[in-house]
């Protein structure tokens, strides 16, 4: 059994590196097409398509300390979504060496607050252990719940693109205005 080792720890809240045991919930998670309506309308297809992606996560903690962690209600251990921060060493979004705010989680637990609960962790967790002056995200425009969770974290919204024919709207939260 691969270690499950508790990054950050919220009231209600646990955020871990994922595992190859998650697959069955990030399968639930990333197969739903509602899930997926502003994440490139490309739900996954098969458990072995969520083992790549767990295996691309992996690769990211060892070759950046990040990536996107699993979130778990404190009470019960129930998976409820992922959230975390992914680093860019190449393009993507017109940009380069980044580190991106990311979240989704299972339909059912929209709306109870946990996308702004794991952010706010990740994001503070960010800053504190990561030389970066800055942290992105990234929505599509019509996500007005994606943005809300930014606007309530303090980003600010700096740039809208197309990018791979998707309309993108770019935010930007600086370490000056967190730490203050």
């Amino acid at each position: 059994m691969e270690r499950r080792t508790i990054n950050v720890e919220t009231d209600r809240l646990f955020l871990r590196e994922l595992d190859f045991s998650d697959d069955q919930d990030l399968f639930e998670m990333d197969s739903d097409p509602e899930v997926h309506r502003y994440i490139f309308r490309n739900p996954v297809q098969t458990i072995s398509e969520i083992k790549e992606v767990i295996g691309m996560i992996r690769k990211q903690y060892h070759d950046f300390g990040t990536g996107r962690w699993a979130v778990l209600k404190k009470d019960t251990g129930e998976f409820l979504g992922c959230c975390g921060l992914k680093f860019y060493n190449t393009y993507a979004y017109r940009y380069k060496d980044f580190y991106e705010l990311g979240y989704r989680f299972k339909r059912r637990h929209w709306g109870h607050g946990y996308a702004t609960e794991s952010s706010r962790a990740v994001v503070d967790f960010g800053f504190r252990n990561f030389a970066i002056d800055s942290i992105f995200a990234m929505t599509d425009p019509e996500n007005e719940n994606s943005k809300k969770v930014l606007y309530n974290l303090g980003f600010e919204h700096k740039d809208s693109f197309v990018d791979d024919d998707e309309p993108t709207d770019w935010f930007e939260l600086s370490r000056k205005s967190w730490l203050i």
